[in-house]
């Protein structure tokens, strides 16, 4: 994460990907015992509460072209024996240290679960049991039989693998009244649940991101009139809970035009790799690039590289002038082999060297399923070599493809180091939004190491409680410390946040007073390391009387992260129910084709989550 320490990063991902891999986890130390996974029922997805049973195998895919072809599913088999439902949350022991207001609110968000954050792997059978530790859960596959001599291991299948970051804890201003935390402009989690929603299996917990869920949509906020965003305040009581507000801050990027962009250079990584030989992963990745190509102008570079049992570079940094040269490179991939990833990194970081211009946008685009097991190269190494590279001004995305052994961890992490967006593609629609008609985003960074802090007033707020951004947050003191690292927004980007928050006074009325002060702060995209500074209060007329009075993008935000909320199994959420947020988001949604589908899958999750095979199939258009 932009903000996370690598020793804390680190350790994590090893564990997760030797997990992934089949291959043995070294005996725990002591930056790893609290990690250390356990063992689950073999055959059991480690779903709690209400979780459908899981299929991350070949049959996922013919159920969802069988669901986006009719109305009710009908499969001919019982549903299997539901996971048992987690442990509820563990109150601290009489003697428990209270964190301190410096310490990280992503600290404090694992214990509002009773646990440190968790990995998850999903699918296959268990692994021996490992050292206990509660904080998490996984479900592993046996070592494989030995491969024979001179032949290539195959890449491993059946697991999936995802962090539960925890949910943010109610806070008391009285006591700490400050919320500060980096932008996140990432949407793949929103992606990656949709996907097992209309397959027929709600998502694990672990893989809900609430911001990712908000930031998907376009709430059609306004352009800021000068400078690089526009902030948008608003609130309204809560649909959710009686004596409770949502507060709404929203960040809206400016539009720049295509002409006006400035040049990119960009390097393609692609995983060619034996995991990705499907068509919704190797060939998915090769028309999103082709997608991606089609929308570069003249001064803009291409380079291709791709890693598997070892790294090519396909095709060396070549113009847009000819972008015949280019598609036609892309046309030749193929998938086999295993995952030298480290090598592929490196090998891509030397191509977008060679272009390295100051002042234009100099980006590394990894597409992969995120399953490396293979490399010279450990991963707390790679993750050092791209912080490097974003020093030297290289940033990297990452896209994901793909089910069935998917690193949502890896990938996620990979594009937080780099200080780019990730995003997951499962279909040539989703491909098309992301490098088609939301690209700008990804190619003209607007400002830099983008922060919010929202100040809550004592005197007027009793509680709040910030819904998602648990892996962003950034100590309250390092706010206006510029060498801390935070996130960037890209042209036309819009981020949102909403606060669950319960008022013990009326919102004030005099001139300057306000319940809630949010300030920004921000580098700008090339030049000076030296933030600039705004600062926006909520004025009372920002405040609905009722929910249904509040503006419908308000509203329509509002269902969705409700939805998300319901997804994560958030302890603040156990009395939502699924039917009422599906109203919510019926009323208030747009024409838009993403948010009138929302309302469909909602329905389908109420659904599943019901135990029911007969769950409404759902548009992917």
């Amino acid at each position: 994460m932009r903000t996370r320490p690598l020793d804390l990063v680190a350790p994590a991902l090893v564990t997760a990907l030797l997990i992934g891999c089949g291959g043995s986890t070294p005996a725990p130390t002591a930056a790893t015992a609290s990690a250390a996974p356990t063992e689950a029922p073999a055959g059991q997805a480690m779903q709690p509460e209400f979780d459908a049973p899981q299929d991350e195998g070949s049959a996922s895919t013919a159920r969802r072209e069988e669901a986006a072809a009719i109305d009710a599913v009908d499969r001919g088999a019982a549903p299997a024996e539901a996971a048992p439902p987690p442990a509820p949350p563990v109150a601290a022991a009489p003697g428990t240290p209270t964190p301190g207001p410096a310490q990280s609110r992503a600290t404090k968000a694992g214990a509002a679960r009773g646990a440190d954050a968790r990995i998850q792997v999903t699918g296959g059978a268990p692994a021996p049991k490992k050292a206990a530790a509660p904080a998490a859960t996984a479900v592993a596959r046996p070592a494989p039989p030995p491969a024979a001599v001179a032949v290539t291991a195959p890449e491993p299948q059946g697991s999936e693998t995802y962090r539960d970051y925890g949910v943010n804890p109610v806070e008391d201003p009285a006591k700490d009244r400050l919320s500060t935390f980096a932008i996140d402009v990432d949407t793949a989690s929103y992606a990656i649940a949709r996907r097992k929603i209309m397959d027929g299996a709600l998502p694990p917990y672990q893989a809900v991101r609430a911001e990712e869920f908000l930031n998907y949509f376009d709430y059609g906020y306004a352009s800021p009139a000068t400078g690089p965003f526009a902030v948008h305040l608003a609130a309204a009581p809560s649909p959710f809970t009686s004596g409770h507000h949502l507060v709404r801050v929203a960040v809206q990027g400016k539009r720049v035009p295509v002409k006006e962009r400035t040049p990119v250079h960009l390097v393609y990584l692609v995983d060619t790799s034996g995991s990705m030989q499907s068509p919704d992963k190797i060939e998915l990745a090769k028309k999103s690039l082709r997608m991606l190509t089609d929308t570069l102008k003249p001064g803009d570079t291409v380079a291709l590289c791709t890693y598997a049992g070892s790294v090519r570079e396909v095709l060396a940094p070549t113009g847009i002038e000819s972008k015949g040269k280019i598609l036609a490179a892309l046309a030749d991939l193929t998938a086999g082999g295993s995952t030298a990833m480290s090598s592929g990194i490196d090998l891509a970081y030397s191509l977008a060297e060679r272009t390295l211009v100051k002042g234009h946008v100099n980006r590394v685009i990894v597409l992969s399923d995120g399953d490396a097991n293979v490399g010279p190269t450990s991963h707390d190494e790679i993750l050092k070599t791209i912080k490097r590279a974003r020093d030297k001004g290289i940033t990297l995305s990452t896209v994901g493809f793909g089910q069935g052994n998917y690193k949502d961890l890896m990938m996620e992490q990979l594009a937080n180091q780099g200080d780019g967006n990730y995003a997951y593609i499962d279909s040539e629609a989703q491909a098309r939004r992301v490098f088609s008609e939301q690209v700008g985003g990804m190619l003209q960074v607007i400002a830099r190491d983008v922060k919010i802090q929202v100040e809550f007033d004592p005197s007027f707020v009793k509680s709040y409680r910030l819904i998602g951004y648990e892996n962003r947050d950034v100590a309250d003191r390092d706010f206006r410390n510029d060498k801390v690292d935070a996130g960037e927004i890209g042209a036309g980007h819009s981020v949102t946040a909403i606060y669950d928050v319960e008022l013990k006074a009326p919102a004030p009325k005099g001139e300057g007073a306000a319940p809630v002060v949010v300030r920004l702060r921000h580098k700008a995209p090339l030049g000076s390391n030296t933030a600039e500074e705004t600062l926006v209060k909520m004025a009372p007329g920002a405040i609905a009387p009722t929910f249904d009075a509040a503006p419908a993008d308000f509203r329509f935000a509002s269902a969705v992260a409700g939805f998300a909320e319901v997804l994560r199994h958030s302890p603040h959420a156990r009395s939502w129910r699924l039917a009422d947020i599906e109203k919510i988001a019926r009323a208030a949604a747009s024409s838009k084709g993403d948010q009138q589908e929302l309302i469909g899958i909602i329905r389908r999750a109420g659904a599943l989550a019901n135990g029911r095979t007969d769950a409404v199939a759902v548009n992917a258009d």
